[in-house]
């Protein structure tokens, strides 16, 4: 459709999110930032903004669609990043969302209309990870809800929003240790880390958000946007111009002139001189920091949303260093369902972060996902296993998914397994290794075979809404 580039930049984190969003505008010439605050929603509408690093450039509102502010951001945020396209002089669009939105369904709706999503970042601060994940509370509780059917609670909705982002700016918090930046690598351990100095933007309206910026503000005309002068660069080997490079601005009429006006100089490479031609027009230089080449570098939808399905999503590894643990259990033996069943909560409580796929004896053809954080687990069917579909249905599956089964592909079960993978500092390996064991069916139980299981009691169709 056009040359803009959109980069998607979230997070529960709101200082890390600002501060992310402020040094992409001050580093990248030709960016704006959209903003729609759904903290209004309670009257009703969702404030629209658009600011560029000189302010405001223009605000709006949007009615609640069902009402449902996050449904009003996915009915307006299209047409609005269309606009901008229109108008050509935008070279980056950063989509700041609110708080409690995830970036996943973002991403999915901004490809869908036809724009081009280059980057999706989750803002980071260290130091607050582990209360982030250890936060059970509903949204809708700490007035970070996006409808009013939302049920998620802070930890799931956090979690989800760092896992699904390859690139995370982590800021440089002072309360931040080893400890906590450990956390966050093996939390998400494929993710690219770049690092966002703390505190050195200074705080003005460039670096506000949608819902710190004046109620009213009065945009200038649209043909008025101008794109700022690249900043410093921090790569030494692509060094920013000098000011000897840089254009030399119009000298104003001195006091008193009254409007008569000076004839200014002719500079040898001027219009007025006939002997030289015109000075050449350069297109704005490229983006000299990290996360601004980042925020260009591209991004597949597609591959994103593969990399979260429970099926074949990229699980963090085992790892073990200061103080926190990543344990990966993978057995090919089903759960008992009522042995599981009863022993949830000492399994979701073990871990600050949890997740996987499970398998379940009474529900062999199932795949399960497992997904837990804040003491609180979610489980939900991923659909049938791939052992379970004929060999005609096998074209249909994507891929990425017939490769991810081959991997643990079992000459009996096929790709039917246990795939869980447990983060937290001061994890009790050993006891919960021992605690899954004992929720796997017996050698007896396993002997009997698959009619036999599925004759044993269900105990998860609360859970899985049968």
């Amino acid at each position: 459709m056009s040359d803009l580039s959109v980069a998607i930049v979230a997070g529960l984190h709101a200082d890390a999110r600002r501060a992310t969003v402020a040094r992409l505008l001050h580093d990248v010439p030709g960016s704006v930032v959209l903003h729609h605050d759904l903290a209004t929603a309670a009257a009703g509408t969702v404030v629209r903004t658009v600011r560029d690093a000189t302010g405001i450039l223009d605000a709006g509102e949007t009615p609640l669609v069902n009402d449902c502010a996050c449904c009003a951001l996915r009915e307006d945020l299209v047409p609005e990043l269309r606009r901008l396209a229109a108008a050509g002089q935008v070279r980056l669009a950063v989509v700041e969302l609110w708080d409690s939105v995830e970036p996943k369904a973002m991403a999915e709706v901004i490809t869908a209309g036809g724009l081009t999503v280059t980057a999706v970042i989750t803002a980071v601060d260290p130091s607050l990870l582990l209360p982030y994940l250890g936060n059970g509370d509903d949204l809708a509780e700490t007035g970070l809800a996006a409808a009013a059917t939302d049920q998620r609670t802070v930890a799931d909705t956090f979690a989800r929003q760092l896992e699904y982002a390859p690139i995370l700016a982590v800021l440089d918090s002072p309360d931040a240790d080893d400890e906590d930046r450990e956390l966050l690598g093996q939390l998400h351990p494929t993710a690219r880390q770049v690092p966002l100095g703390g505190g050195d933007l200074p705080r003005s309206r460039s670096t506000q958000s949608g819902h710190d910026a004046p109620a009213h503000p009065a945009p200038p005309p649209r043909g008025d946007w101008v794109i700022p002068a690249p900043p410093p660069s921090d790569d030494p080997a692509n060094p920013a111009p000098t000011p000897a490079d840089a254009p030399t601005p119009p000298t104003p009429n001195p006091p008193g002139a009254r409007g008569t006006a000076r004839p200014a100089p002719t500079h040898p490479h001027s219009a007025h001189n006939p002997n030289h031609p015109p000075p050449t027009r350069h297109p704005a230089p490229p983006p000299r920091s990290v996360l601004a080449r980042a925020a260009l570098a591209g991004f597949d939808v597609e591959a994103a949303a593969a990399a979260q399905h429970p099926a074949c999503a990229l699980l963090p590894v085992e790892a073990d260093a200061h103080g926190v643990t990543t344990l990966v259990w993978h057995r090919c033996r089903p759960f008992h369902p009522e042995r599981l069943y009863a022993a949830l909560e000492d399994i979701t409580c073990a871990a600050a972060r949890s997740r996987g796929r499970f398998w379940l004896a009474d529900k062999p053809d199932s795949l399960l996902h497992w997904d837990a954080a804040g003491g609180a687990l979610c489980v939900e069917s991923a659909g049938p296993w791939l052992a379970s579909l004929p060999d005609a249905a096998w074209e249909l599956v994507p891929a990425v998914r017939r490769a991810a089964a081959a991997l643990d592909w079992h000459p009996e079960h096929g790709d039917c397994c246990q795939h869980l993978v447990f983060t937290s500092p001061g994890l009790d390996r050993d006891g919960l290794e021992l605690l899954l064991e004992s929720c796997l069916l017996t050698d007896t139980e396993y002997a009997a075979g698959r009619s036999a299981w599925k004759r044993i009691p269900s105990a998860f169709d609360t859970l899985l809404e049968i």
